[in-house]
């Protein structure tokens, strides 16, 4: 049974309209994938040796910092792992077993680069202090507790990926702690050392992660399994009926018309809604750089453009994909691209002021900091936003705006191949920034940048040209791939 399903996954890969471009991006992220394996690899194995030159016992610095290692990669699988899904209802009108179909969906996880990739570097350091003298048997245990930890990040990514509020909550205790350990407030290291290092030391202390993660398991396959029914979701839920009329966007003509659209968009559908939270948190960015003497100053555009830029790059990467599930029926009508893309340049232009006023207590900082944001969001405005619009005609994801998350659903709003789009966005303003740094003239590499954002803006209506022409020339391919339901 399970191989009939890895056929039917390869089958529906590679008869994907888009399997081209799939393929292309996998190539892609799969020469990252090796890059950053190298290093892992070589993190493992150096990690021992750097520590005793510092004069730090390896084994319990490393586990010293464990709890925050394990939070960041959990982080990270909120944001970026796409979890493997099924196409489920199709299944459930054959004799299949539904243990079976859960089994495979949830084992199909264990195989994510996100979870053997930490084996690149716990194995090598593992390997390491049993070669410098430690006990074989604790470094064994020790290690198939970490990795009993692994696979519960894994599990809980789906179970949070399911239910926003847990989402929402986890993001902000994990942003709390990390400040409170970066500002000397609280040290949670304290409380967890002793823990992580009694998973060498202390006998039998390795079940408890391993029972954890046999229960989570056991949780979420029951969970997925009692709602594995073919009419789930279907039944109508009851509320209160409203209405956004937003007259007083009707001044502004096809325009308005279009701005109306993406903000009712936006309120009334979940996946939108977890994006508006996801771009929130771009707010606090800055925190890692600004007022960090151990970065590189060149990194302070960096934070700058990231901060008021939020909403631009995590909504506005998915233009048109947002309106996937009617644009067919858009591109029927007489609506002009001239239109559409204008109301979208808007929406993010907006966001992006709104973000730049929100970020205002990074006066904290000094002016300077807080003129790196202007600065930063002069360029997001100017420049990002139009190289964002364009990336959009090649982005043919269709999304379920119903869903903001799910095992067996469409799921992330943040993806690997939607942060590659953005790394050219970002090597102009620190190239821009760096020339200033170089000759010695921090302002000189803020004006250069805020400079280019004057340009692009100037030049707006000719680059609206361009990218109107291009999502013309990928009007037809778009609309087939929007038609993929898998």
């Amino acid at each position: 049974m399970i191989r009939k399903f890895i056929y039917l996954e390869w089958k529906a890969f590679t008869r994907s309209a888009s399997f081209g471009a799939n393929l292309a991006m996998k190539i892609l992220i799969g020469f990252l994938m090796i890059y950053f394996s190298v290093i892992f690899i070589a993190m493992g194995v150096g990690t021992f040796y750097l520590l005793k030159e510092m004069n730090f016992e390896p084994l319990s610095t490393v586990n010293r910092f464990l709890i925050y290692y394990f939070l960041f990669d959990l982080v990270i699988r909120l944001l970026m792992q796409a979890i493997p899904v099924l196409n489920i209802k199709p299944l459930l009108v054959l004799p299949f077993n539904k243990n079976t179909i859960v089994h495979f969906s949830l084992g199909k996880t264990a195989l994510s680069f996100f979870n053997w990739v930490h084996a690149l570097f716990f194995v090598p350091f593992a390997i390491v202090l049993i070669i410098e003298g430690y006990d074989i048997i604790g470094i064994a245990f020790w290690l198939l507790a970490i990795f009993s930890l692994i696979y519960i990040n894994n599990f809980l990514n789906i179970i949070l990926s399911n239910i926003d509020k847990l989402f929402v909550v986890f993001i902000a205790i994990a942003l709390a702690l990390g400040a409170a350990q970066y500002y000397k407030l609280f040290d949670i290291t304290v409380f967890t050392s002793p823990f992580f290092q009694g998973l060498y030391s202390k006998k039998g202390f390795f079940l408890i992660p391993v029972l954890i993660l046999i229960a989570l398991y056991q949780f979420t396959f029951k969970y997925f399994k009692n709602n594995l029914f073919l009419d789930a979701g279907l039944s109508k839920k009851e509320d209160i009926a409203t209405t956004e009329n937003l007259v007083w966007l009707n001044q502004f003509g096809t325009l308005g018309t279009f701005l109306k659209n993406d903000i009712k968009l936006i309120r009334r559908n979940k996946r939108s809604k977890t994006t508006l939270i996801m771009s929130f948190f771009f707010l606090f960015y800055g925190l890692i750089f600004f007022g960090n003497t151990h970065q590189p100053p060149i990194m302070h555009i960096f934070a700058g453009i990231f901060v008021s830029g939020g909403f631009l790059f995590v909504f506005g990467q998915f233009v048109p994909s947002w309106d996937s599930s009617y644009y067919q029926l858009m591109m029927t009508q007489n609506i002009p691209y001239r239109g559409y893309i204008t109301s979208k340049w808007w929406l993010v232009v907006i966001a992006t002021f709104i973000s730049t006023i929100l970020a205002s207590f990074y006066l904290l900082y000094g002016w300077e900091i807080y003129l790196t944001i202007v600065v930063g969001a002069i360029y997001n405005i100017g420049v990002n936003s139009h190289l964002v619009l364009l990336g959009g005609a090649f982005t043919k994801t269709p999304i379920d705006l119903s869903n903001a998350g799910g095992a067996f659903g469409d799921k992330k709003a943040f993806n690997v191949s939607a942060m590659l789009l953005t790394l050219p966005k970002l090597l102009l303003p620190l190239g821009l920034y760096g020339i200033g740094l170089y000759l010695g003239n921090k302002n000189l590499g803020l004006a250069l940048v805020a400079g280019a954002g004057v340009l692009g803006f100037i030049f707006r209506n000719s680059v609206f040209s361009l990218i109107e022409k291009r999502y013309k020339i990928e009007k037809y391919s778009t609309i087939n791939a929007y038609k993929q339901k898998s």
